[in-house]
């Protein structure tokens, strides 16, 4: 197996969990920013198939340029109205026209295809946001630019690896610390069929931010409810309370499973923005604020292990959206998170794995300008030890770096 450009470095810092103080965000399923990504993601899914179904290759195209400007609407309990609908804007470049064997143009149906990929996960993802009455969607994609058109079709026509059509960095590192762990999943059991089978007042904007400062776990989630739903104040507190009491005892039951070494001290706010004297409480219409003038844009949202993590190293670049065979800016993200988990998981006494890859525009993906790993081994003398089961984790993953394409089209990895 070729050795590619592959450095595995020694860490000089403690792994997260050990540090006195930790951040980390996760912003849930019905959040502008997060339908923003899923705007973006189900769309490029939609032309990436449509483009194999009629000329078996996926053709070249990014819409990871998608912008949620949000509406009005008068919630009331037990009742309530969406005024103005949410605006949603596909933009982004795909190929529109194809050149067949007999000279003419075959053209692609690009707006008619992202609109009901859009339209279609919304109806499939919220209970009360109807797609035909309280959403536009509409489209702004135009045809890619040459150069990048032609770097495209080399690397494929041509029948050798995919040129990266970007120079970028995909970031990622594993294993998840325990706050980290609690954070994703209150939010997935927030949005979970059977948490709304027995709260259904609950909406699907759910944001969870957490912060441990020692062994004291805070945790601040914001939950759109249901305001035709919820017939009053104190129906209203009392879905607080109860809303509160679960996700401590969801979070109690995951860190005593996690991590049976530590003791933690947990707290956990619900809608603290709340002012119920004055009536002033956090309820919607369709159980998201993108209701009434909360925007969302693409890539400001979760990263590719589905966190925002500051005490982390991050990349910007947005894996929603961009198309699944070259776009490294999506390719290198999920590789990253890849060969991190694999590390953690195939490699004994690895503590903390962070991996940084670098592409060169119009190179293969499979051969990165750099493939970073920085480890932090439970002891230092085991470093050189394992030095070689990691650089060869890294070349096997670059060898099969192509697989993630399907792994993306049939929904096997975590975007954000």
């Amino acid at each position: 197996m070729t050795s590619r450009n592959i450095e595995v470095e020694l860490a000089d810092y403690s792994p997260v969990s050990e540090w006195r103080i930790e951040l980390v965000e996760r912003k849930g399923l019905g959040h502008p920013d997060y339908i923003a990504d899923a705007a973006s993601e189900v769309s490029s899914v939609a032309l990436s198939k449509y483009y194999l179904e009629n000329y078996n290759m996926i053709l070249h195209h990014n819409v990871d340029k998608v912008l949620v400007v949000g509406g009005q609407s008068k919630p009331r309990f037990g009742g309530g109205e969406v005024l103005h609908p949410i605006y949603i804007l596909i933009a982004g470049r795909a190929t529109e026209f194809v050149s067949l064997s007999n000279g003419s143009l075959d053209r692609i149906p690009v707006g008619t295809i992202v609109i009901d990929a859009v339209k279609k996960w919304i109806s499939q993802n919220f209970r009360f946001l109807d797609p035909e009455r309280h959403v536009i969607v509409d489209y702004m994609i135009r045809t890619g630019s040459v150069d990048l058109v032609q770097t495209y079709e080399t690397g494929l026509k041509e029948k050798r690896r995919p040129l990266a059509n970007d120079t970028s960095i995909g970031v990622s590192y594993a294993p998840l610390t325990p706050l980290e762990t609690v954070v994703l999943g209150v939010e997935r059991y927030l949005n979970s069929r059977e948490f709304k089978e027995k709260l259904p007042e609950v909406g699907e904007d759910i944001k969870v931010m957490g912060l441990r400062v020692g062994n004291e776990v805070r945790l601040t989630v914001a939950a759109a409810m249901i305001s035709h739903l919820i017939n009053d104040l104190s129906h209203y507190l009392s879905v607080k309370e109860e809303l509160t009491n679960r996700v401590e005892d969801y979070v109690v039951r995951e860190l005593s499973r996690i991590d049976e070494t530590r003791k933690y001290d947990i707290k956990v706010f619900v809608n603290s923005a709340d002012i119920p004297e004055k009536n002033s409480v956090y309820i919607t219409v369709t159980g998201t604020s993108a209701e009434h003038g909360d925007d969302g844009m693409t890539g400001r949202g979760n990263r590719v292990n589905g966190l925002i993590t500051p005490m982390r190293p991050m990349s910007l670049e947005a894996t929603a959206g961009k198309n699944a065979v070259t776009h490294v800016g999506k390719i290198y993200n999920v590789l990253a998170n890849k060969i991190a988990v694999r590390i953690i998981n195939e490699v004994p006494k690895v503590k903390e794995v962070y991996v940084e890859l670098l592409s060169r525009i119009g190179h293969p993906i499979d051969d990165p300008q750099m493939a970073l790993v920085r480890l932090i081994p439970a002891q230092k003398e085991a470093f050189n030890a394992i030095k070689s089961d990691v650089t060869e984790i890294v070349n096997e993953e670059l060898e099969n770096v192509t697989k993630i394409t399907h792994e993306v089209l049939s929904g096997k990895v975590m975007l954000f």
